[in-house]
Protein backbone atom coordinates (compact mmCIF):
# COMPACT_ATOMS: atom_id res chain seq x y z
CA UNK A 1 0.00 0.00 0.00
CA UNK A 2 2.87 2.35 0.75
CA UNK A 3 4.52 1.60 -2.61
CA UNK A 4 1.21 2.14 -4.39
CA UNK A 5 0.67 5.47 -2.60
CA UNK A 6 4.17 6.59 -3.57
CA UNK A 7 3.39 5.55 -7.13
CA UNK A 8 0.31 7.80 -7.26
CA UNK A 9 2.32 10.82 -6.13
CA UNK A 10 5.34 10.15 -8.34
CA UNK A 11 3.33 9.39 -11.49
CA UNK A 12 1.66 12.78 -11.22
CA UNK A 13 4.94 14.49 -10.42
CA UNK A 14 6.79 12.81 -13.31
CA UNK A 15 4.04 13.09 -15.93
CA UNK A 16 2.13 16.32 -15.26
CA UNK A 17 4.18 18.63 -17.52
CA UNK A 18 4.44 16.08 -20.32
CA UNK A 19 0.72 15.31 -20.09
CA UNK A 20 -0.17 19.01 -20.16
CA UNK A 21 1.99 19.52 -23.25
CA UNK A 22 0.85 16.43 -25.16
CA UNK A 23 -2.68 15.77 -23.86
CA UNK A 24 -3.67 19.26 -22.65
CA UNK A 25 -4.47 17.74 -19.26
CA UNK A 26 -1.78 17.64 -16.59
CA UNK A 27 -3.65 14.87 -14.71
CA UNK A 28 -4.18 12.66 -17.80
CA UNK A 29 -1.87 9.84 -16.71
CA UNK A 30 -2.85 10.19 -13.05
CA UNK A 31 -6.55 9.75 -13.87
CA UNK A 32 -5.89 6.66 -15.97
CA UNK A 33 -3.61 5.25 -13.28
CA UNK A 34 -6.36 5.70 -10.68
CA UNK A 35 -8.81 3.83 -12.94
CA UNK A 36 -6.37 0.94 -13.26
CA UNK A 37 -5.71 1.09 -9.51
CA UNK A 38 -9.45 0.82 -8.79
CA UNK A 39 -9.78 -2.19 -11.09
CA UNK A 40 -6.65 -3.67 -9.54
CA UNK A 41 -8.12 -3.30 -6.04
CA UNK A 42 -11.18 -5.29 -7.12
CA UNK A 43 -9.01 -7.98 -8.73
CA UNK A 44 -6.81 -8.14 -5.63
CA UNK A 45 -9.88 -8.64 -3.44
CA UNK A 46 -11.22 -11.38 -5.73
CA UNK A 47 -7.80 -13.08 -5.80
CA UNK A 48 -7.67 -12.99 -1.99
CA UNK A 49 -11.18 -14.43 -1.62
CA UNK A 50 -11.34 -17.12 -4.33
CA UNK A 51 -10.57 -20.75 -3.55
CA UNK A 52 -7.36 -20.94 -5.55
CA UNK A 53 -7.05 -24.65 -4.88
CA UNK A 54 -10.25 -25.28 -6.82
CA UNK A 55 -9.04 -22.89 -9.52
CA UNK A 56 -5.87 -24.94 -10.06
CA UNK A 57 -7.78 -27.64 -11.97
CA UNK A 58 -8.23 -24.99 -14.67
CA UNK A 59 -4.52 -24.06 -14.75
CA UNK A 60 -4.00 -25.53 -18.23
CA UNK A 61 -7.08 -23.76 -19.60
CA UNK A 62 -6.00 -20.44 -18.10
CA UNK A 63 -2.53 -20.69 -19.62
CA UNK A 64 -4.01 -21.83 -22.94
CA UNK A 65 -6.40 -18.86 -23.01
CA UNK A 66 -3.60 -16.38 -22.35
CA UNK A 67 -1.45 -18.01 -25.04
CA UNK A 68 -4.33 -17.58 -27.52
CA UNK A 69 -4.37 -13.88 -26.61
CA UNK A 70 -0.61 -13.81 -27.19
CA UNK A 71 -1.17 -15.12 -30.71
CA UNK A 72 -4.07 -12.76 -31.43
CA UNK A 73 -2.11 -9.69 -30.37
CA UNK A 74 0.42 -10.43 -33.13
CA UNK A 75 -2.26 -10.21 -35.84
CA UNK A 76 -2.43 -6.82 -37.63
CA UNK A 77 -5.64 -4.84 -36.95
CA UNK A 78 -6.31 -7.05 -33.92
CA UNK A 79 -3.32 -6.23 -31.75
CA UNK A 80 -2.29 -2.59 -31.36
CA UNK A 81 1.20 -1.61 -32.51
CA UNK A 82 3.27 1.22 -31.07
CA UNK A 83 6.97 2.04 -31.31
CA UNK A 84 7.65 -0.91 -33.62
CA UNK A 85 6.11 -3.45 -31.21
CA UNK A 86 2.73 -5.17 -31.28
CA UNK A 87 1.96 -5.90 -27.64
CA UNK A 88 -1.41 -4.35 -26.78
CA UNK A 89 -5.16 -4.73 -27.16
CA UNK A 90 -7.19 -1.53 -27.19
CA UNK A 91 -10.52 -1.69 -25.32
CA UNK A 92 -12.69 1.41 -24.72
CA UNK A 93 -9.69 3.71 -24.96
CA UNK A 94 -7.62 1.65 -22.54
CA UNK A 95 -4.89 -0.80 -23.49
CA UNK A 96 -3.68 -3.98 -21.86
CA UNK A 97 -0.75 -6.31 -22.50
CA UNK A 98 -1.50 -10.05 -22.52
CA UNK A 99 2.20 -10.71 -21.85
CA UNK A 100 1.77 -9.30 -18.34
CA UNK A 101 -1.03 -11.78 -17.62
CA UNK A 102 1.12 -14.54 -19.12
CA UNK A 103 3.54 -14.09 -16.22
CA UNK A 104 0.79 -14.82 -13.71
CA UNK A 105 -0.68 -17.68 -15.76
CA UNK A 106 2.65 -19.47 -16.22
CA UNK A 107 3.46 -19.25 -12.49
CA UNK A 108 0.06 -20.75 -11.64
CA UNK A 109 0.44 -23.44 -14.30
CA UNK A 110 3.91 -24.53 -13.21
CA UNK A 111 2.97 -24.55 -9.53
CA UNK A 112 0.25 -27.06 -10.44
CA UNK A 113 2.40 -28.98 -12.96
CA UNK A 114 5.39 -29.39 -10.63
CA UNK A 115 3.17 -30.39 -7.72
CA UNK A 116 1.52 -33.11 -9.83
CA UNK A 117 4.91 -34.36 -11.07
CA UNK A 118 6.85 -33.99 -7.82
CA UNK A 119 7.57 -37.73 -7.77
CA UNK A 120 9.13 -37.50 -11.25
CA UNK A 121 11.07 -34.23 -11.15
CA UNK A 122 14.23 -35.94 -12.40
CA UNK A 123 12.43 -37.64 -15.28
CA UNK A 124 13.72 -35.93 -18.42
CA UNK A 125 11.01 -37.25 -20.73
CA UNK A 126 8.03 -37.02 -18.40
CA UNK A 127 8.68 -33.75 -16.58
CA UNK A 128 11.77 -31.75 -17.60
CA UNK A 129 11.33 -31.75 -21.39
CA UNK A 130 7.58 -30.86 -21.32
CA UNK A 131 8.25 -28.05 -18.83
CA UNK A 132 11.07 -26.59 -20.93
CA UNK A 133 8.89 -26.89 -24.05
CA UNK A 134 6.12 -24.80 -22.44
CA UNK A 135 8.67 -22.19 -21.33
CA UNK A 136 10.10 -22.05 -24.84
CA UNK A 137 6.69 -21.57 -26.47
CA UNK A 138 5.61 -18.87 -24.01
CA UNK A 139 8.92 -16.98 -24.18
CA UNK A 140 8.89 -17.28 -27.97
CA UNK A 141 5.42 -15.72 -28.24
CA UNK A 142 6.57 -12.79 -26.10
CA UNK A 143 9.77 -12.44 -28.13
CA UNK A 144 7.77 -12.18 -31.39
CA UNK A 145 6.06 -8.99 -30.19
CA UNK A 146 9.07 -8.19 -29.85
CA UNK A 147 9.72 -7.94 -26.10
CA UNK A 148 13.01 -9.58 -25.19
CA UNK A 149 12.99 -8.25 -21.62
CA UNK A 150 9.64 -9.83 -20.73
CA UNK A 151 10.59 -13.05 -22.55
CA UNK A 152 13.71 -13.34 -20.37
CA UNK A 153 11.66 -12.53 -17.25
CA UNK A 154 9.17 -15.32 -18.01
CA UNK A 155 12.01 -17.80 -18.50
CA UNK A 156 13.86 -16.72 -15.33
CA UNK A 157 10.79 -17.04 -13.10
CA UNK A 158 10.05 -20.47 -14.57
CA UNK A 159 13.64 -21.61 -14.00
CA UNK A 160 13.44 -20.35 -10.41
CA UNK A 161 10.45 -22.62 -9.85
CA UNK A 162 12.21 -25.54 -11.56
CA UNK A 163 15.29 -25.13 -9.39
CA UNK A 164 13.39 -24.84 -6.11
CA UNK A 165 11.06 -27.71 -7.04
CA UNK A 166 14.05 -30.01 -7.42
CA UNK A 167 15.05 -30.27 -11.07
CA UNK A 168 18.56 -31.59 -11.50
CA UNK A 169 21.05 -28.77 -11.87
CA UNK A 170 22.62 -30.52 -14.86
CA UNK A 171 19.28 -30.38 -16.70
CA UNK A 172 18.85 -26.67 -16.01
CA UNK A 173 22.44 -25.81 -16.91
CA UNK A 174 22.16 -27.81 -20.14
CA UNK A 175 18.95 -25.97 -21.06
CA UNK A 176 20.61 -22.61 -20.40
CA UNK A 177 23.66 -23.50 -22.46
CA UNK A 178 21.46 -24.63 -25.35
CA UNK A 179 19.49 -21.38 -25.14
CA UNK A 180 22.53 -19.08 -25.01
CA UNK A 181 23.28 -19.07 -28.79
CA UNK A 182 19.67 -18.15 -29.54
CA UNK A 183 19.70 -15.46 -26.86
CA UNK A 184 22.96 -14.03 -28.18
CA UNK A 185 21.54 -13.96 -31.72
CA UNK A 186 18.34 -12.29 -30.49
CA UNK A 187 20.36 -9.61 -28.68
CA UNK A 188 22.70 -8.91 -31.60
CA UNK A 189 20.48 -9.49 -34.65
CA UNK A 190 18.56 -6.22 -34.30
CA UNK A 191 20.56 -2.97 -34.58
CA UNK A 192 18.67 -1.27 -31.74
CA UNK A 193 19.47 -4.14 -29.38
CA UNK A 194 23.16 -4.03 -30.31
CA UNK A 195 23.13 -0.30 -29.62
CA UNK A 196 21.54 -0.87 -26.21
CA UNK A 197 24.27 -3.33 -25.28
CA UNK A 198 26.97 -0.90 -26.42
CA UNK A 199 25.26 1.94 -24.55
CA UNK A 200 25.28 -0.16 -21.40
CA UNK A 201 29.07 -0.43 -21.52
CA UNK A 202 29.73 3.12 -22.71
CA UNK A 203 26.71 5.44 -22.99
CA UNK A 204 28.97 8.46 -23.57
CA UNK A 205 30.03 7.07 -26.93
CA UNK A 206 26.64 8.21 -28.29
CA UNK A 207 25.39 10.78 -25.77
CA UNK A 208 22.72 12.22 -28.09
CA UNK A 209 21.56 8.85 -29.41
CA UNK A 210 21.19 5.50 -27.73
CA UNK A 211 23.16 6.61 -24.65
CA UNK A 212 20.94 9.66 -24.08
CA UNK A 213 18.39 8.02 -21.78
CA UNK A 214 20.81 6.42 -19.34
CA UNK A 215 22.97 9.57 -19.20
CA UNK A 216 19.88 11.62 -18.31
CA UNK A 217 19.11 9.04 -15.64
CA UNK A 218 22.62 9.48 -14.22
CA UNK A 219 22.09 13.25 -14.19
CA UNK A 220 18.82 12.80 -12.30
CA UNK A 221 20.47 10.74 -9.56
CA UNK A 222 23.46 13.08 -9.42
CA UNK A 223 21.22 16.13 -9.09
CA UNK A 224 19.24 14.53 -6.27
CA UNK A 225 22.17 14.07 -3.91
CA UNK A 226 21.30 12.93 -0.41
CA UNK A 227 18.02 14.74 0.20
CA UNK A 228 16.78 15.46 -3.33
CA UNK A 229 15.79 18.67 -5.08
CA UNK A 230 12.28 18.48 -3.67
CA UNK A 231 9.01 16.84 -4.69
CA UNK A 232 7.86 18.18 -8.06
CA UNK A 233 11.14 20.04 -8.69
CA UNK A 234 12.78 17.57 -11.10
CA UNK A 235 14.50 19.08 -14.13
CA UNK A 236 14.98 15.78 -15.97
CA UNK A 237 11.25 15.26 -16.37
CA UNK A 238 11.14 18.46 -18.45
CA UNK A 239 11.46 16.47 -21.71
CA UNK A 240 15.04 15.40 -20.96
CA UNK A 241 14.50 11.88 -19.59
CA UNK A 242 12.27 9.73 -21.84
CA UNK A 243 9.77 7.37 -20.13
CA UNK A 244 10.13 9.33 -16.90
CA UNK A 245 6.73 8.18 -15.56
CA UNK A 246 7.10 4.54 -16.69
CA UNK A 247 10.41 2.68 -17.01
CA UNK A 248 12.59 5.42 -15.47
CA UNK A 249 10.37 6.69 -12.67
CA UNK A 250 12.97 5.51 -10.14
CA UNK A 251 15.36 8.09 -11.60
CA UNK A 252 12.84 10.86 -10.89
CA UNK A 253 12.44 9.53 -7.35
CA UNK A 254 16.21 9.70 -6.95
CA UNK A 255 16.27 13.28 -8.23
CA UNK A 256 13.32 14.64 -6.25
CA UNK A 257 13.66 12.62 -3.04
CA UNK A 258 17.40 11.97 -3.15
CA UNK A 259 19.39 9.01 -1.92
CA UNK A 260 17.19 8.74 1.18
CA UNK A 261 13.99 8.53 -0.88
CA UNK A 262 15.44 6.05 -3.36
CA UNK A 263 16.90 4.02 -0.49
CA UNK A 264 13.48 3.94 1.18
CA UNK A 265 11.97 2.47 -1.99
CA UNK A 266 14.63 -0.26 -2.02
CA UNK A 267 13.98 -0.94 1.68
CA UNK A 268 10.24 -1.26 1.02
CA UNK A 269 10.83 -3.82 -1.72
CA UNK A 270 13.18 -5.75 0.56
CA UNK A 271 10.45 -5.76 3.23
CA UNK A 272 7.92 -6.93 0.65
CA UNK A 273 10.14 -9.81 -0.49
CA UNK A 274 10.91 -10.77 3.12
CA UNK A 275 7.20 -10.86 4.02
CA UNK A 276 6.51 -12.82 0.85
CA UNK A 277 9.21 -15.36 1.68
CA UNK A 278 7.69 -15.85 5.14
CA UNK A 279 4.48 -16.87 3.36
CA UNK A 280 6.45 -19.16 1.04
CA UNK A 281 8.35 -20.90 3.84
CA UNK A 282 5.25 -21.42 5.99
CA UNK A 283 2.82 -22.43 3.24
CA UNK A 284 1.16 -25.75 4.05
CA UNK A 285 1.50 -27.44 0.65
CA UNK A 286 4.07 -27.83 -2.12
CA UNK A 287 1.66 -26.22 -4.62
CA UNK A 288 1.05 -23.12 -2.51
CA UNK A 289 4.78 -22.79 -1.78
CA UNK A 290 5.64 -22.80 -5.47
CA UNK A 291 2.78 -20.45 -6.34
CA UNK A 292 3.77 -17.96 -3.65
CA UNK A 293 7.45 -18.21 -4.57
CA UNK A 294 6.69 -17.47 -8.21
CA UNK A 295 4.65 -14.38 -7.29
CA UNK A 296 7.28 -13.02 -4.90
CA UNK A 297 10.08 -13.87 -7.32
CA UNK A 298 8.34 -12.09 -10.19
CA UNK A 299 7.80 -8.84 -8.31
CA UNK A 300 11.25 -8.95 -6.71
CA UNK A 301 12.97 -9.67 -10.03
CA UNK A 302 11.16 -6.85 -11.85
CA UNK A 303 12.04 -4.41 -9.07
CA UNK A 304 15.72 -5.42 -9.20
CA UNK A 305 15.84 -5.14 -13.00
CA UNK A 306 14.07 -1.77 -13.15
CA UNK A 307 16.25 -0.24 -10.44
CA UNK A 308 19.37 -1.79 -11.99
CA UNK A 309 18.52 -0.33 -15.40
CA UNK A 310 17.89 3.12 -13.91
CA UNK A 311 21.29 3.00 -12.18
CA UNK A 312 23.07 1.76 -15.31
CA UNK A 313 23.91 -1.57 -13.66
CA UNK A 314 21.87 -3.53 -16.24
CA UNK A 315 21.11 -3.02 -19.95
CA UNK A 316 17.77 -1.38 -20.76
CA UNK A 317 14.99 -3.98 -20.52
CA UNK A 318 11.72 -2.03 -20.58
CA UNK A 319 10.33 -3.48 -17.32
CA UNK A 320 8.25 -1.24 -15.06
CA UNK A 321 8.83 -0.69 -11.34
CA UNK A 322 6.12 -2.74 -9.55
CA UNK A 323 3.33 -0.70 -7.89
CA UNK A 324 5.02 2.61 -8.77
CA UNK A 325 5.47 2.96 -12.56
CA UNK A 326 2.59 3.98 -14.81
CA UNK A 327 1.39 0.93 -16.71
CA UNK A 328 -2.08 -0.54 -16.35
CA UNK A 329 -1.50 -4.21 -17.18
CA UNK A 330 1.54 -4.54 -14.94
CA UNK A 331 -0.29 -2.86 -12.06
CA UNK A 332 -3.30 -5.17 -12.41
CA UNK A 333 -1.10 -8.27 -12.42
CA UNK A 334 0.97 -7.09 -9.45
CA UNK A 335 -2.15 -6.35 -7.42
CA UNK A 336 -3.61 -9.75 -8.32
CA UNK A 337 -0.32 -11.29 -7.18
CA UNK A 338 -0.67 -9.53 -3.82
CA UNK A 339 -4.26 -10.77 -3.56
CA UNK A 340 -3.15 -14.36 -4.11
CA UNK A 341 -0.34 -13.96 -1.54
CA UNK A 342 -2.90 -12.73 1.00
CA UNK A 343 -5.08 -15.70 0.08
CA UNK A 344 -2.23 -18.15 0.68
CA UNK A 345 -1.30 -16.40 3.94
CA UNK A 346 -4.76 -17.18 5.35
CA UNK A 347 -3.71 -20.83 5.52
CA UNK A 348 -0.56 -20.18 7.56
CA UNK A 349 -0.38 -21.54 11.10
CA UNK A 350 -0.93 -18.90 13.77
CA UNK A 351 2.25 -19.58 15.76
Amino acid sequence: MILTAIGIVMIYSASAIYANEQMKDSAYFLKRHLVYLSIGAVLAYLASAINYRLLRKHAKKILGFVMVLMVLVLIPHVGHASGGARRWFKVLGFSFQPSEFLKLAIIFYFADFLDRRKEYLSDLKRTVAPALFVVGICSGLVFLQPDLGTAITVALVAFLLFFVAGFKVVHLVTAILLALPGLAYAMLAKPYRRKRILAFFNPWEDPRGVGFQIIQSFLAFGSGGIFGVGLGQSQQKLFYLPESHTDFIFSIIGEELGFLGAGAIVALFIAFVFAGMVIVMRSPSFFSQLFALGLVGLIGLEAVVNIGVSLGALPTKGLSLPFISYGGSALLVNMMAVGFLINISKELPLE
